[in-house]
């Protein structure tokens, strides 16, 4: 099973970020937009995870979120990395974010499940773009916005489904959730 570990923030705030966007999306529709009911801020990709592990990784996982408190955030702005893909960043506490990001990393490691070691960029992701999109103009575009804050109270573990959305898209499906209740 293909997973991945999230924070989802919630519908309102989703709901704003869809109205600050809408113009973007109908001005250019050559970018693949991720649909705004999976939207979510990735803590870490896990990759094709057998039975056992997944298992292994869900109690780690459940430990990880009692020991993490909820975080405030907010959605600011946008981003890009290359021409591939537009983002919208995250604000408020990232040092926490970041802490969380780096606990559930571990916890997939110590469930013997690679993932990748880089520094973790908070973003949601908004659009990917083919080989020489200029995604600057919507960098530019959506500078000003600035979404509410709100709090992340879950954990969630994600199942992804590749081609199995509209129009062959992923489809996202929550497999188990944990509250954030550390301190």
């Amino acid at each position: 099973m293909r997973l991945f570990v999230a924070v989802t923030p919630p519908v309102d705030a989703l709901d704003e970020l869809r109205a600050a966007t809408a113009a973007a999306r109908s001005a250019h529709p050559d970018l693949r937009w991720t649909r705004p009911d999976q939207w979510h801020l990735t803590l870490a990709f896990l990759g094709d995870v057998g039975a056992d592990a997944r298992a292994d990784v869900a109690v780690r996982l459940g430990r990880t979120a009692a020991r993490h408190a909820p975080l405030e955030l907010a959605l600011r702005g946008a981003g890009r990395f290359g021409e591939r893909v537009l983002w919208t960043r995250v604000d408020g506490d990232l040092a926490g974010l970041r802490g969380l990001a780096a606990s559930v990393r571990a916890a997939a490691r110590k469930a013997r499940i690679a993932v990748e070691d880089r520094p973790y960029r908070p973003h949601l992701t908004l659009a990917r773009g083919r080989d020489g999109a200029d995604l600057r103009p919507l960098v530019d575009a959506l500078a000003g916005f600035a979404g509410r804050r709100w709090t992340a109270t879950e954990v969630h573990l994600v199942r992804s489904r590749l081609g199995a959305g509209p129009d062959r898209t992923a489809r996202y499906e929550p497999v188990t959730s944990w509250p954030l209740t550390g301190s």
